[in-house]
């Protein structure tokens, strides 16, 4: 096993959209790591990604042969067993869902793979395959990985004399500031990343993680389940939600049972239904189906694509999907739909035209310190084009 090349499987990655619009399915974020850092930090390999051709320039393949896995399995110690028995000739399936099989050098696909002698997962494995799950598995996979990333390794101590505790697993890396907060680690671990800020009046309880460089807003209440990825800031009510990344919702509102790519800002007092009034399981928009589909949850809330935002004092409706770069501002619910590059509320939209998206993205990762660049340009367009047929008002203006 030389290195790791995370493949995109069709069907998963339609289901895992609007997230799969803007990564591989490999790079998604459940618990404090994304897949692929799952994979480098247990195998001590090298990944990289096979996925669609306007993604894989930003999400190279490495040169050289490699065992290809399916990028949507989470690793677990059953499947890496089983990986690395694998022989080169072989494919290891779970039904007709291919998990892993060698590929070549200049193998640009994986049609080679039920040519070869296939074995069956005995293990039922477990595969991200709806976004749902992204928040569903969070709490396991923040304790599976806080295990992993803390493994012999010595937290620095909380030195704040009005910080209070509760529980032993809490880990603090280098850098992190905590000031008057409470930290409640009796139901799962707490993981505050290297160059944190935990600030005044917040009360956090595990499974929680905070990822390099993000914050936690002075009297935030976070609920459990929660991973903060780097470099956000979140304040308010949370309960189990997962951010990506370059995310913010400061201010005071509740989300729950969410999911929240890059670049996302929620305007203050957003709020999001994560139940409905008669307690029915909660159906989401499905690309694949073009359709809602029931999660069988009852609790779920948001799923907002990168680069999205909304205005102060939104409300978004139980099981709302929202695309990539869309900006949603209004009284009212808007639709619990809302396609990419939109631009409205309850009232109606508009498309949000690409060549304003664009400068307003710029504008955003400048203040991070990070450029808007020629990679990021060519997959959002690729992106803005691959979605206009969601936009429906654009063939027809009535609607």
């Amino acid at each position: 096993m030389e290195q790791i090349l995370l493949f995109d499987d069709p069907s998963i990655r339609g289901a895992l959209l609007p997230f799969t619009f803007t990564r591989p399915v490999g790079a998604i974020r459940v618990g404090i790591l994304t897949l692929s850092e799952k994979w480098e930090l247990i195998t001590h390999k090298k990944v990289s990604f096979l996925t669609q051709d306007y993604l894989q320039e930003k999400y190279p393949r490495l040169s050289g042969e490699a065992l290809a896995i399916n990028g949507a399995l989470i690793p677990t110690p059953d499947t890496l067993a089983f990986l690395r028995r694998l022989d080169k000739n072989q494919s290891l399936y779970f039904g007709k869902t291919l998990i892993a099989t060698y590929i070549g050098e200049t193998e640009k696909n994986l049609s080679s793979a039920s040519e070869k002698q296939v074995i069956q997962l005995s293990e039922v494995p477990q595969l991200i395959q709806h976004p749902w799950e992204i928040f569903s598995l969070n709490g396991k996979e923040i304790a599976r990985d806080f295990q992993r990333i803390t493994d012999g390794r010595k937290s620095q101590t909380i030195t704040d004399p009005y910080t209070r505790t509760y529980g032993q697993d809490i880990f603090i890396e280098e850098g992190a500031m905590i000031k008057a907060a409470l930290l409640n680690a009796e139901n799962g671990p707490i993981y505050i990343g290297k160059n944190t800020e935990i600030q005044e009046g917040a009360v956090i309880r595990g499974p929680f993680a905070l990822c390099e460089g993000s914050t936690v807003n002075m009297g935030a209440k976070m609920r459990g389940d929660i991973t903060v990825g780097p470099y956000s800031k979140v304040g308010g009510e949370i309960s189990n939600s997962v951010f990506f990344g370059y995310s913010n919702k400061g201010h005071d509102g509740f989300l729950g049972n969410s999911v929240i790519g890059e670049w996302c800002n929620l305007g203050a007092d957003t709020n999001t239904s994560n139940l409905k009034n008669n307690y029915a399981p909660v159906k989401i928009w499905n690309y694949v189906r073009g359709g809602f589909v029931s999660t069988g949850l009852q609790f779920c809330g948001l799923m907002m694509g990168d680069h999205s935002k909304c205005g102060i004092n939104t409300m978004f409706n139980t099981g709302t999907v929202v695309g990539v770069g869309a900006n949603i501002f209004g009284d009212g619910f808007p639709r619990n739909f809302i396609p990419s590059f939109a631009w409205g509320g309850a009232a109606g939209f508009s498309t949000f035209q690409y060549s304003k998206f664009e400068q307003t993205a710029a504008i955003v990762m400048q203040r991070r310190k990070l450029r808007w660049t020629e990679v990021e340009s060519a997959l959002f367009q690729k992106v803005f084009e691959m979605t206009k047929n969601y936009r429906i008002w654009e063939n027809n203006p009535e609607k």
